[in-house]
């Protein structure tokens, strides 16, 4: 039941500078335009994001509230029922809820009876899956791999087994900084003819998605230092 009748828009936002007339549709527009509270991960991308549309809005007359990796969950939790109107949740890219912070408004909204309403906006794990030419019937995302060398090679061994035995894709992403490092774990650990799909700045006018065997990845490795990428084994 929402009795209260206020809802909490999930909207998705751009995956790279300069894309939102070509991604950011008509009904994210209108419920932005709607709204004057928001859920953030980050205040002053939202608020640039925002500013980009041009619909109008006076950006100083909006409520940001923070919502990030380091926000208490009670903290959301209070701003949700203290809400007096409609609200909307904006990731600091892509869509909010996956594997974005966002999903802890999102769990606590249904609890209270705030209804949610999901926007239709680029995704980069989805996209890149679409991509790849590798299983979209069955697939896990994983996040980041650890940072440590030897426990982030086991869990490559572990991804590499499991796309194999379960025909699974294997996704997953590392810092911009550390794309390099994490590639050459990847290869240097995974069989020659295991694939694998590199999606980099998705929807940007650099955007590269290739998939080829670890063997092929080897003979031209891409630099892909402080690009964002999504990672997967098929």
């Amino acid at each position: 039941m929402n009795e209260s009748g206020i809802l909490l828009y999930l909207i998705p936002t751009i995956l790279a500078d300069g894309t939102q007339d070509a991604v950011i549709g008509p009904e994210i527009r209108n419920a932005i335009r709607n709204l004057d509270v928001f859920f953030v991960e980050n205040v002053r991308t939202a608020r640039r994001f925002i500013s980009s549309l041009k619909l109008g809005k006076v950006i100083d007359d909006l409520t940001f509230i923070e919502l990030n990796k380091d926000t208490p969950e009670d903290a959301t939790r209070d701003a949700l029922t203290k809400l007096k109107q409609s609200a909307g949740v904006i990731s600091e890219a892509g869509c909010p809820g996956v594997a974005d912070p966002g999903a802890v408004a999102v769990h606590y909204a249904h609890q209270l009876g705030i209804k949610v309403v999901p926007l239709v906006g680029p995704s980069s794990i989805l996209l890149a899956l679409m991509a790849s030419g590798m299983s979209g019937q069955s697939f896990t995302f994983h996040g980041y791999l650890p940072i440590d060398k030897i426990l982030r090679k086991k869990m490559i061994q572990g991804l590499e087994r499991d796309a194999r035995q379960k025909l699974q894709t294997q996704i997953f992403m590392e810092t911009p900084f550390r794309n390099n490092q994490l590639l050459e774990a990847v290869l240097d650990t995974c069989a020659p003819e295991t694939l694998l799909c590199i999606a980099s700045d998705i929807t940007s006018e650099n955007e590269f998605i290739a998939t080829h065997s670890v063997k092929n990845w080897k003979a031209k490795k891409p630099d892909l230092h402080k690009k964002p990428v999504i990672f997967l084994i098929g």
